[in-house]
């Protein structure tokens, strides 16, 4: 498709917004595009599919937002934002920046350019560590477990001190770049009219919520409070790095599996780092410091309960075959054939049509829902909006 120019300046035409968008792989975005169907199926979700896509079940494109993404492809990839931004891997694929984008050209009736850039497996204590959070410091715990295995614990410190900060680093630098020259991006965009820096969207959570090694007391209340600081320092030095001192920020705090208070039991071990990693991310937007400009959006409110319990069953009829071929009472070619009969037993046709169009990855991509993510991008959106009206 041809790119659309951006409208020349006019006096009355305000100036390009600028949204950035941070994190790790659910950032980046695993749900396939094949999943938009199911949206429909729900009616509390069905009108935004019609916002996603045309008539002819085509993704919508965009017709004044535009994006550049870096990380979620080998490329960095440009252009009218439409499905296909999420991660490259099996795609066509969203993230959040496709509802995102589509409710934002809706709420502002402005032109938009969204910067994205993420990497999956990524920390905010390293990977993502703003400058003003100073050096990651090994805990004595971690340095006591190297002695124990023998490690060179000089080179360990090394290759840490070089890791730490690295994708901040990388981020700020594709932010600044495009900045630079945004009719790369943008075709026709007049410099005289200039940008705002409007909005930065921050998603990320899971590298730190597993690592029990920075966070040893991570079951405990408290456990994640380092996490708080760095988030702190983050926003700080993100606004002070782009000279943008009062850049609305939001935080989209980990939600995969709902919220705590509906965990079955087979949840319940998890239930403390859950709760404690959450509270730990949404904790800066209560500094009085961000009173009304950085604000935590709980995506635990958007997780799919239902489609969570049809994969759980799907997951007690997976062990029923295994179960069967270990014990000889099926052979292996018989596999897929016994899986399929105990499905068409075990589920109705709505719900299996629902558990095969609903989910294209694991839980700790939000199952690879497009009915999640865009849940997600769409309350990102709506409460930047927010703030740019206050």
């Amino acid at each position: 498709m041809a790119a659309i120019p951006f409208n020349r300046a006019r006096a009355d035409q305000k100036p390009l917004k600028v949204f950035i968008l941070a994190g790790q792989s659910n950032m980046q975005g695993h749900a396939q595009v094949r999943t938009f169907e199911a949206i429909g199926m729900d009616p509390e979700t069905a009108p935004m599919l019609k916002e996603m896509q045309h008539a002819d079940g085509t993704p919508r494109v965009c017709t004044k937002v535009w994006i550049s993404s870096i990380g979620s492809s080998e490329e960095e990839k440009t252009g009218l934002l439409t499905a296909g931004f999420g991660a490259e891997q099996r795609g066509p694929k969203i993230g959040p920046e496709f509802t995102f984008g589509l409710y934002l050209e809706k709420l502002l009736d402005e032109p938009v350019l969204i910067i994205k850039t993420a990497w999956g497996g990524k920390s905010l204590h390293t990977d993502f560590r703003p400058p003003s959070a100073g050096p990651y410091q090994f805990n004595e715990a971690q340095l006591e477990t190297f002695r124990k295995q023998g490690k060179d614990i000089a080179a360990i410190k090394a290759e840490k001190t070089q890791a730490t900060g690295l994708y901040y680093r990388l981020m700020m630098d594709h932010v600044k770049k495009v900045l630079a020259d945004i009719g790369r991006v943008v075709p026709g965009h007049d410099a005289k009219q200039g940008y705002e820096l409007a909005g930065f969207v921050w998603f990320q959570g899971w590298n730190d919520m597993v690592d029990s090694g920075t966070y040893p007391k991570r079951d405990q209340p408290g456990g994640y409070d380092q996490y708080s600081t760095v988030m702190a320092d983050f926003i700080r030095d993100v606004r002070k790095d782009l000279s943008s001192p009062g850049l609305p920020f939001v935080i989209g705090v980990i939600g995969v599996g709902g919220p705590v208070k509906d965990y079955g039991p087979e949840q319940q071990r998890y239930a403390g780092i859950h709760q404690n990693i959450r509270l730990a991310m949404a904790a800066p937007a209560s500094l009085p410091e961000f009173n009304g400009n950085v604000a935590a959006v709980l995506t635990e409110n958007f997780w799919d309960q239902k489609l969570t319990a049809l994969v759980a069953r799907d997951s007690t009829i997976k062990q029923q075959v295994k179960k069967l071929l270990s014990e000889g009472k099926i052979q292996r070619a018989e596999e897929q054939k016994t899986l399929e009969k105990l499905r068409s037993e075990g589920f109705t046709a709505s719900e299996r049509e629902m558990l095969d169009k609903g989910i294209s990855n694991l839980e700790f991509h939000y199952l690879g829902s497009a009915k999640i993510l865009g849940q997600i991008g769409k309350a990102f959106a709506e409460t930047l909006a927010g703030m740019q009206k206050k």
